[in-house]
């Protein structure tokens, strides 16, 4: 039970920390982890985040 407990916050703290969605990213795209990888998977985050302005 504790170790199920454990499993279920490490996968929780991935999702906060981008971790399943850049693995997601990378097994979509074909590439291999680096940090041009890194790079390029946070800065389409980022536009998609705040490329859109918000008013008021």
């Amino acid at each position: 039970m504790v170790r199920r407990f454990f499993a279920i916050l490490l996968g929780i703290l991935r999702e906060i920390g981008d971790e399943n969605a850049y693995s997601r990213y990378l097994r979509m795209h074909g590439v291999a982890a680096s940090p041009e990888a890194w790079r390029k998977f946070s800065d389409r985050r980022m536009q998609g985040k705040y490329a859109k302005a918000k008013c008021c």
